[in-house]
């Protein structure tokens, strides 16, 4: 069979196919490494169904260590939906709210998810978060004052939206950090309205300026995920024991691993469909 364009489709299937197994061997073997190992970490534990990487695994055992409550999540950034930290959840009958601005995107949405809006177990909303406005979105939109998840993903204004929350308390939040900036590196992108993520090393925060930013609202660093892309932060009322001390930067940064993103898989192409809950 001659090649037409360039490389054949078996070709490229095939080197599709070595880029996972290649991916899958590099997490094994961080997860085998002695830190990963260590009592309360949570890197082990991490798996992909709908996440970007492997976060839906880390958000399930953080819940199974410390129990729900309403069930209820909120996340903005989640674009078309299918990839993003709190669809599994949704899979698993919990509600809550998606924000996204992106009028295109809201379009996916609605159509996507068409039944899980209508049985109100999913409300969408279009909106542009930013610090003036975050806590009236929740209000207006009844979300409980001690909601189980928050996730914060907008390639930029995180921590400044993330500040500005007043009056909630969600239980355990998921904020994207800039892991070029390595702790004790304290560093927050200036607060622009009008920032677009280019593509650059310019947005949101260092790890540290998170871990300071969450500790004064009553929050502890708990892990991060294996590609340095997401932390994880459980109110520190329920943190106990059943997480890896000390809770800072420095025990729990990740550095960025963003190519084993693309390695990361679960089955066959997302798609969201009627089924049937046993």
């Amino acid at each position: 069979m001659g090649l037409i364009g360039g490389q054949s489709s078996h070709s490229r299937a095939f080197e599709k196919l070595m880029t996972q197994f290649q991916t899958q061997d590099h997490i094994r073997r961080i997860y085998s490494e002695p830190r990963s190992q260590e009592k309360g970490r949570l890197l082990k534990f991490g798996f992909k169904a709908y996440s970007q990487n492997e976060e839906d695994g880390i958000i399930q055992e953080i819940f199974k260590r410390i129990g729900t409550t309403n069930r209820t999540f909120v996340e903005f950034g989640v674009e078309g939906g299918l990839e993003n930290n709190s669809l599994y959840l949704l899979l698993q009958g919990w509600n809550g709210l998606w924000i996204e601005g992106n009028p295109k995107q809201q379009s996916s949405l609605r159509g996507t998810f068409k039944s899980k809006i209508e049985s109100k177990q999913l409300n969408v909303l279009e909106a542009f978060v930013t610090p003036q406005n975050f806590t009236s979105l929740l209000t207006e939109q009844k979300i409980p004052k001690e909601f189980d998840l928050l996730s914060v993903d907008i390639d930029g204004n995180d921590y400044h939206v993330f500040k500005s929350l007043e009056g909630y308390s969600p239980r355990v939040v998921v904020m994207e950090y800039n892991a070029k900036m390595h702790p004790p590196l304290q560093w927050v992108m200036k607060f622009n309205p009008q920032h677009q993520w280019d593509g650059t090393d310019y947005f949101g925060a260092s790890l540290k300026s998170f871990e300071q930013l969450l500790d004064s609202k009553g929050y502890a660093l708990v892990g991060c995920n294996i590609t340095g892309s997401n932390a994880f932060f459980v109110r520190k009322d329920l943190v106990q024991d059943k997480f890896c001390a000390p809770f800072t930067a420095e025990n729990h940064y990740e550095p960025a691993r963003y190519h084993l993103s693309a390695g990361l898989v679960s089955g066959h192409a997302p798609n969201f469909g009627e089924f049937e809950s046993l």
